[in-house]
């Protein structure tokens, strides 16, 4: 889930990602067994469940807890998860978006205002910093699947906004209402993706110098870590001097 508008790229530090795998499997889960509660058992059918499958197959999630977490959204039917989006600004003024999957409405934004609180941010109301974000489509691509030119070419072709690699991954970003279109045609060519998802694209990014960009990153990890939050976006730029000094 790195990319353009998601810090995710850099958010797991060395020798941290097997200490969150368990959290990762949960989270993942949990969009599994809300896709599969929302739509068809059948991914070939429900873009969300088939998106959510990808994801948790490049986490290297096992398949029965795969089959686990879609047979759970028939288990137990009173339990609804409500997806809700918070907005505000974190260290440095940094804006934040955030995406939780919550059954208890009270619990998460109680949390979610504590950590902006320990973290001298605020969280503020709808509106106050989606404004300096777009929401786009991301299709993230294993680079071993297809080359640089053939995915340039398959993404001009089925009428992708932006197409881009690096060293481990390409990136194709769609209009967010031209996104599950692109994608189908793109799973034409290439079944499985790293990732898939609409996500928040900021407008511009602002760049710290390294403590501060350490803090701000503290801060995005300790909102990862809650269960109830699935994803974290903010307008924060990384530069290579801090990826150098092997700080991410």
């Amino acid at each position: 889930m790195a990319g353009h508008s998601h810090w995710a790229g850099i958010k797991h530090r060395k020798g941290r990602a097997d200490n969150q795998r368990s959290k990762i499997f949960s989270k993942l889960s949990k969009e599994i067994t809300v896709a599969a509660k929302l739509g068809s058992k059948d991914s070939d059918i429900n873009p969300r469940l088939r998106s959510a499958i990808q994801a948790a197959k490049t986490a290297n999630m096992p398949k029965d807890n795969i089959e686990r977490a879609i047979k759970k959204s028939e288990a137990n039917k009173n339990l609804n998860y409500n997806n809700i989006i918070y907005e505000g600004f974190g260290p440095d003024k940094v804006a934040i978006i955030i995406e939780a999957l919550t059954d208890n409405k009270n619990r998460t934004a109680s949390n979610i205002r504590t950590i902006f609180q320990k973290f001298g941010g605020n969280l503020g109301e709808p509106g106050v910093a989606s404004y300096q974000f777009r929401q786009v489509g991301i299709i993230r691509i294993d680079k071993n699947k297809i080359s640089d030119n053939n995915i340039l070419e398959l993404a001009i072709n089925v009428g992708a906004e932006n197409c881009s690699s690096n060293g481990k991954y390409h990136e194709v970003i769609t209009a967010k209402d031209n996104f599950y279109k692109v994608k189908l045609e793109i799973e034409k060519k290439i079944k499985e993706h790293i990732s898939s998802g609409i996500e928040w694209l900021p407008k511009n990014k602002i760049s710290l110098d390294l403590e501060k960009t350490k803090s701000v990153l503290d801060f995005l990890e300790t909102l990862e870590n809650d269960d109830d939050i699935q994803h974290v976006y903010a307008n924060l730029e990384i530069d290579n001097n801090f990826k150098e000094k092997n700080l991410v």
